[in-house]
């Protein structure tokens, strides 16, 4: 028989991941539930080995026993320690959840059934329908992943995730889910970058400003957000403007596959693709790999930029969570129910 020794870090690692799981969640999650959330992070640990890993975070403060039998909640002092934890394990928590969102992807665009990657934003409830809108040049103009989207009231929960009080919860299709698709389809999709790309003329022109996925905890989109650098209601009322955009590779070979896949997507509903490079060539001024193409994916977040552009103060969680297709409704069917 084998033993398994794990390291301090690894075990460092594996808590941290348990105190994010448990502050996505509003009630006490036992280690049964806690071991399946792990396994869709490529954590495999078993029921008595998170057992022994929440005895030692209440030893630690982090946690504490709430409800029945082993249901846990994050303390104060959990939360600080996941905004203090060490750099070097958020370095590279984006692409980490690039890779984990696109396994967890099963929707299938000929069926129109299975789960899609989703970004969260929180709305204050009182500007909820000046905040819908405010989006509506975005969706007009065609400057999303996609035109299906979800809300919940405070309380509620998309997906995974619990809307806090005071609140309304709005989900937009993230553009992982092209990655999602291509990968249950035996395509690569190899993630580079979240970025500002300046349209003209209604055209993609470059990218001004971007974030590598490999070196930032943070998602890109939500850091150009808050940075106020979209212009997208301008390029969509316009044609002049800067958009979040997210720029993949993929193998040349798989072109082919890759088109009528984007075609069967935009069927359904998803139109993340807004470009489509040609082999080792630049696009969008971005050089591209030997033997790959370059295509650029509309970041799913852009119609949420247009709220903050309108001094709408919100707050995004970008790549957060799954949701199932039939949950989703087109954005104009939302915004009729909140006239």
């Amino acid at each position: 028989m084998n033993t398994i020794f794990h390291t301090t870090d690894d075990i460092e690692k594996k808590t941290l991941l348990i105190l994010k799981i448990l502050s996505s969640e509003q009630n006490p999650i036992g280690s049964r539930i806690l071991s399946r959330y792990l396994q869709d992070y490529g954590v495999s640990l078993s029921e008595r080995a998170v057992r022994y890993h929440l005895k030692s975070l209440d030893e630690r403060g982090l946690t504490r026993l709430a409800g029945r039998h082993d249901g846990r909640v994050i303390t104060e002092m959990g939360v600080e320690e996941i905004s203090s934890a060490r750099v070097h394990d958020k370095v590279g928590l984006a692409i980490s959840r690039i890779e984990s969102l696109a396994f967890r992807t099963t929707f299938d665009p000929k069926k129109r059934k299975g789960l899609l990657p989703v970004n969260i934003s929180f709305i204050p409830k009182e500007y909820f329908k000046d905040a819908l809108d405010a989006m509506a040049p975005a969706f007009n103009a065609g400057i999303y992943s996609s035109d299906l989207v979800s809300s919940a009231e405070e309380g509620k929960k998309l997906g995974e995730i619990f809307i806090p009080e005071g609140k309304m919860g709005f989900a937009t299709v993230c553009s992982v889910a092209i990655n999602g698709v291509l990968l249950k389809h035996g395509i690569p999709m190899d993630s580079k970058f979240g970025g500002i790309l300046q349209i003209r003329k209604e055209k993609p022109l470059r990218f001004v400003e971007l974030i590598y996925y490999s070196g930032s905890s943070l998602d890109p989109s939500e850091a150009f957000i808050r940075g106020k650098m979209t212009s997208v209601r301008r390029a969509a009322e316009e044609g002049e403007g800067k958009i979040l955009a997210n720029f993949r590779e993929i193998p040349a070979t798989s072109r082919g596959i890759v088109e009528k896949l984007v075609s069967n997507l935009k069927k359904a509903g998803i139109k993340g693709v807004l470009s489509i490079g040609e082999m080792s060539e630049p696009i969008c001024q971005i050089p591209v790999d030997v033997n790959k193409i370059g295509i650029i994916l509309v970041g799913g977040l852009n119609p949420v930029a247009c709220v903050q552009e309108m001094n709408i103060e919100i707050e995004n969680h970008a790549m957060s969570t799954v949701m199932d297709y039939g949950n989703l409704i087109n954005f104009y069917e939302l915004l009729r129910k909140k006239q």
